[in-house]
C-alpha cells in the first residue's frame, strides 16, 4: 500500500522536484480530478485510465446487526476504469 506521503516522495524523486513542489503537484492533480467528477465530467489519462461518475440506483439492503430490511437511496459514486497501458503493466507485459 502506498500512502499519499510516499506517493509525494516518489513523484519528487522521479520528477527531480522538492517534496514541497511534488506535494503541491499531487494535491493539484487530485483536486482537479475531484472538481471534474463533482461537475459530472470524465477525466481520461491516455494509457492510464478513466475516472468517471456512475449513478447507483436505489435498492433494498439488510442491516447486519438486526437483519432488518432497509431502503438504500440512489447515489452518485466515483469509478475508475483502467486503460490498456496500466492493464499491461500490472500483467507484467
Amino acid at each position: 500500500q502506498v500512502t499519499k506521503s510516499e506517493l509525494v516522495d516518489q513523484v519528487a524523486d522521479r520528477a527531480a522536484l522538492t517534496k514541497q513542489d511534488a506535494g503541491r503537484a499531487v494535491d493539484a492533480v487530485l483536486a482537479t480530478v475531484e472538481d471534474a467528477l463533482r461537475r459530472g465530467s470524465d477525466v481520461t489519462v491516455a494509457g492510464f485510465g478513466k475516472f468517471h461518475v456512475s449513478d447507483r440506483g436505489a435498492r433494498m439492503g439488510v442491516n447486519p446487526r438486526t437483519g432488518e430490511r432497509i431502503q438504500i437511496a440512489a447515489s452518485r459514486v466515483p469509478r475508475f476504469t483502467a486503460g490498456s497501458g496500466l492493464k499491461s503493466a500490472v500483467k507484467g507485459r
